[in-house]
């Protein structure tokens, strides 16, 4: 994956290992979903982010950083404008051609930031379980047992402290995308320099194959 540079010096920052949304999670949500009443708004919950904790690849997310983004997002949730993509998007910008969700409320459970998230569903997936948008790719991949990765966006710059990449300051959330690959992955590091490392992250590890399987998938019905 290409590095995507800002004239300021920060770089698009993509975890793929922040969150999952789990079949297992939402079982009376998706159970429902099997009896073929497609009729209702398709609600799910899911772990969002974790602050403090080191992911696969070492890069922290300090708990002041995060409170302080998830605040701010607040105001593009009361505004309905808490827009999110499907699969693995490398724009700052959200791609409205690839809206497949909302969040509607977070909150915090300890060190993990919680979302209340809403699916966008057509018409036609409503009335008859027709597959023609990203809301519906997603709720047809979860009905039928798949486990969705939430990977969160940003943009910023990372320190190297002690081995560990800290998210710093600069950091400005932008959401929480749905992606295949689930929560235990690797990482593959593209560090710019040797004190400050700004760089996009793509994770996979041990489970590559799965990944490149459920990409290609999704590509083939974009």
């Amino acid at each position: 994956m290409s590095q995507l540079k800002f004239k300021d010096g920060r770089q698009l920052l993509i975890e793929y290992d922040a969150g999952h949304v789990s079949p297992e999670d939402n079982k009376h949500i998706i159970s429902e979903g099997k009896d073929m009443d497609f009729s209702q708004d398709l609600i799910l919950y899911a772990v969002l982010q974790k602050y403090d904790t080191p992911n696969k690849n070492g890069r922290i997310y300090p708990e002041v950083i995060l409170k302080r983004e998830n605040e701010k997002y607040q105001n593009l949730i009361k505004k309905g404008g808490a827009l999110n993509e499907l699969n693995h998007p490398t724009s700052s910008l959200i791609d409205l051609d690839r809206v497949s969700h909302s969040i509607l409320e977070t909150w915090w459970d300890g060190k993990m930031l919680m979302g209340k998230i809403k699916l966008f569903t057509s018409p036609g997936w409503k009335k008859m379980g027709i597959v023609s948008t990203k809301g519906d790719q997603a709720a047809m991949l979860l009905m039928n047992g798949a486990t969705l990765g939430i990977s969160s966006r940003g943009v910023g710059s990372l320190k190297n402290v002690k081995g560990q990449n800290v998210v710093q300051e600069d950091f400005e959330l932008i959401g929480f995308d749905f992606v295949s690959n689930p929560s235990t992955h690797g990482a593959f590091l593209s560090p710019v320099n040797e004190s400050v490392n700004k760089m996009i992250v793509d994770e996979c590890g041990k489970w590559c194959k799965s990944q490149d399987l459920m990409r290609n998938i999704l590509e083939e019905l974009n």
